[in-house]
């Protein structure tokens, strides 16, 4: 028997344990586990290898873990409150969204999962190996920079609408800061396509994006993350896009293009990446993902002959020789233009 203990045996304890980790999908806190079995059954279960401690007073189910342990730090004693052992980096050993979750029990309720952690649960970034949980806390509770967490304090921040929002059960800050807080964090050849894809899929605007960095004056590197905005703002919708404005479709002689104009035809709604309205001409960038699939190929060719019939010439150039060939590309763009002048 297990005097004092209220279900009777150690083993009755051990399966309030078991069942009170399985109730919560493998991630428990000792807040949780002390209201129904004593610490003993927590450091018990630590030394059997049932639970790992990933963070103080967090610990998840190891079948849940990876097997790979890294090296250990100082041993902790039996009779402290997080009796578990310490791992250098116990959250490596966790999925992503084992990772999120144990952060943000944590934190519990005092911070948001912020910057790369909350533009994954976005859906706008994958992590990579080695990237550390970054959370988002007002000053002064005492939560710090552990392995594999990064702690962010900011002042006037609430944890609360409008600065954070629940995304799959966890709370997030809000997409806008969590896309602009993400700019220097990440690599720069990874930067900009989070940045696109909120803008093209709809989630959020180019302005409000301005607006998120305006609240961020010390941001590292906001002059290129304002250039991009700009770029979004008056149309452009892809890396090739902005490729294309930066070194062909601007400068002396060149006309100032619409971009994205939205026409229907036939009761068929179309985008045109660049146009001249004077010269009825639209310029039509092929992305290297679509060239050469010959279902793509067939609509545009359906799409250019719908747009010849309202007087529109068609104009494609190739993601290869946009960018191989710009000063040939943009020398075409100009003849062209200046042909249609004469005949339209």
């Amino acid at each position: 028997m297990c005097l004092g203990c209220p279900f009777g045996t150690v083993a009755g304890v051990n399966a309030v344990l078991r069942s009170l980790v399985r109730l919560r999908g493998g991630v428990v806190t000792l807040g949780e586990t002390s209201q129904l079995v004593p610490v003993w059954a927590v450091e018990a279960a630590c030394k059997s290898g049932e639970l790992l401690r990933v963070l103080p007073e967090v610990y998840v189910d190891s079948k849940l873990a990876t097997t790979t342990r890294p090296a250990s730090t100082r041993p902790v004693s039996t009779r402290q409150a997080n009796p578990c052992p310490a791992d250098r980096d116990p959250l490596a050993r966790l999925t992503p969204e084992l990772r999120y979750r144990a952060v943000a029990a944590y934190a519990d309720g005092r911070g948001a999962l912020s910057h790369t952690t909350a533009l994954a649960l976005w859906g706008l970034h994958q992590p990579v190996a080695g990237e550390p949980v970054r959370l988002s806390v007002p000053p002064g509770l005492g939560l710090r920079t552990r392995p594999g967490l990064v702690i962010h304090q900011r002042h006037g921040f609430t944890v609360e609408p409008p600065q954070v929002v629940v995304r799959q059960g966890l709370p997030v800050t809000r997409l806008e800061t969590a896309v602009v807080d993400s700019w220097p964090v990440l690599a720069p050849e990874r930067r900009r396509d989070p940045v696109i894809r909120a803008v093209n899929d709809r989630m959020t605007t180019p302005e409000r994006l301005v607006d998120a960095l305006d609240a961020a004056p010390k941001l590292r590197d906001r002059v290129e993350l304002r250039s991009l905005l700009h770029l979004l703002t008056i149309g452009c919708r892809s890396p090739l896009e902005i490729w294309g404005h930066d070194h062909v479709f601007t400068g002396p002689d060149m006309p100032s293009f619409d971009r994205q104009v939205r026409l229907t035809i036939s009761r068929r709604t179309v985008y045109l990446d660049l146009y001249a309205e004077r010269e009825k001409v639209n310029i039509e960038l092929d992305g290297a993902i679509t060239h050469g699939d010959p279902r793509q190929r067939e609509i545009d060719l359906r799409r250019d002959a719908r747009l010849a019939v309202l007087g529109i010439l068609v104009v494609r150039f190739s993601h290869r020789r946009l960018v191989h060939e710009p000063a040939e590309v943009r020398r075409e763009v100009l003849a062209v233009l200046a042909a249609r002048r004469v005949t339209v």
